[in-house]
Formats: structure tokens, C-alpha cells, sequence
């Protein structure tokens, strides 16, 4: 089976542009994850017979979301974070608004395993909301992911809005501190190690230069100065079932590409 996760930064952009379709049919995943879809379902002109489609749209219109496109039906879906979860951390409100009604989380339970996409909230540029994501999000979504894999093994993946080590973005030095790259939101990503979850992109390649977004700014693309904060991680049980994680910075139409995982189950 071929996963996928990409962040389009808006669905409706990306279609526009003439990227989406070509890469579905070009790839063929078997399950496809995205981040930042910015539109909810009835506003995107799209026909992918093939799949079976779930969409998590934010109540404000134009923003975050998340969706899975699904060549087998699943078994059973959940959207965001479950109540008593809400509740333990307190996740029905910050600054920006609840962070649980932004279409950020959708779960899907499959025969063998289950998938979960994320899109996690940004820290933003003056770190005021590090606190949401180092007090409450991450500790809830580890929590979370821990609760699904007493059901079945799990696949979680999205845009997790930090670079885990300097291996992970190309000018490390001058980024400690700043967001995406603070000592709490990788330390977050530490917790979800330690707990038994594989950095599946981790397990095949090593070293630096291999990056999944990249600004706008400075033609960064082309000079591949970027950062790596789009993952797939996977249960200890499914490590070694997986035979292949890769990048694909030649796939255009958002500031992210996909990643994706081959897992032979």
C-alpha cells in the first residue's frame, strides 16, 4: 500500500494550478492525507471515482482543514479530538479561537491499522500560541494516538509544524528559538519517540538536505533551503513492515510537497 500526506495549502489552489489530478494519477496512493485544504467539500470541483472521501473543514471559512482520500472504505471515522481529551487539556479555547473546531484531525480505522492526519497548529511568529501547542496539543495527541493503538497499530502523519533536529531544516543555528524549531515543540516530537513511534523517513535516511516546505522568500525552493515538518510516524509494530519513505520535492502546486510511505502489509 502507497500513504501519502501533503499539505496543499488550499485545495482549490492547488487543483487550479493544474498539480493535483496529474499527481493522483501519476502515484496512485492507496490512501491519501492533506493538510491545510482550506475549503470544505461541496466548494471543490473534483471526481476521483476511486476514492472514498472524508472532509474535516474549519468552521471559519478559508482555513486549516483536513481531508483523506481512501481506495477502501474505512471501518470507522472520527474528526478531531474526543471530548474527554477536549476536556483533560482544555482545548476549546485560546487567543486565536478552539483550536478543535479548526478541521485539524480526522482518523480513519482500516483492517490492518489505523490512519490519522494531523494539521498541527502553527506556534505562530511570536510564539503566542507555543503554549497551546507544548501544554495541551501535543500532550493530547500523543495521548491520543496512544488510545487508537490500544485498538490497532497506527499510521499518523501531516504537517507537525516542526523540524525534529537540525538535520531537519537547512540553517539550523540562526532558527533555535524560533517557531517550528523552539525547544518545547521538539520536544513535543520527542515524546511521540519515546513513546514507541517511528520517524518512518528515519529509518531509511539519514543526514541533512531533505526538506518538505519551503518559503516563498529568496527562491528557497530552488535553492533547497527548507525544512522537513511533514511526516509520517508508525506504531513499533508496522516499523518493519514499512519498505519505503520518501520525498517528493518535484511535485509542485504548494509551498509543501507530499511524503509518503510503501508499507507491505
Amino acid at each position: 500500500m502507497r500513504l501519502y500526506s501533503w499539505n496543499v495549502n488550499g485545495i482549490r489552489a492547488v487543483i487550479k494550478k493544474g498539480t493535483f489530478l496529474p499527481f493522483i494519477s501519476e502515484h496512485q496512493p492507496d490512501i491519501l492525507c492533506l493538510q491545510e485544504t482550506k475549503a470544505k467539500k461541496n466548494q471543490v470541483e473534483i471526481d476521483l471515482p476511486d476514492y472514498f472521501e472524508i472532509w474535516n473543514s474549519a468552521e471559519r471559512a478559508g482555513y486549516s482543514g483536513t481531508a483523506i482520500f481512501s481506495k477502501a472504505k474505512p471501518l470507522n471515522i472520527w474528526l478531531d479530538f474526543p471530548e474527554d481529551i477536549v476536556k483533560k487539556y482544555n482545548l476549546d479555547q485560546d487567543d486565536y479561537g478552539n483550536p478543535n473546531n479548526e478541521g485539524r484531525i480526522i482518523v480513519a480505522e482500516f483492517d490492518n491499522f489505523i490512519v490519522a492526519t494531523v494539521y498541527t497548529p502553527n506556534s505562530k511568529g511570536d510564539l503566542s500560541r507555543l503554549q497551546l501547542r507544548h501544554q495541551k496539543w501535543d500532550k493530547a495527541w500523543l495521548e491520543y494516538m496512544k488510545k487508537l493503538e490500544s485498538i490497532k497499530p497506527v499510521l499518523f502523519c501531516g504537517d507537525l509544524n516542526v523540524a525534529h533536529t537540525e538535520d531537519d531544516l537547512a540553517n539550523p543555528k540562526p532558527n533555535i528559538g524560533k517557531h517550528g524549531f523552539t525547544n518545547e515543540e521538539r520536544a513535543g516530537f520527542d515524546a511521540f519517540i519515546q513513546s514507541g513511534f517511528k520517524d518512518t523517513f528515519r529509518i531509511f535516511t539519514k543526514g541533512n538536505g531533505y526538506y518538505s516546505w519551503w518559503t516563498h522568500w529568496a527562491n528557497a525552493r530552488a535553492r533547497n533551503i527548507g525544512w522537513r515538518i511533514d511526516y509520517w510516524l508508525a506504531s513499533e509494530k508496522l516499523a518493519n513492515k514499512i519498505t519505503e519513505a520518501q520525498i517528493h520535492p518535484d511535485i509542485m502546486g504548494s509551498d509543501h510537497c507530499p511524503v509518503s510511505i510503501t508499507i507491505d502489509i
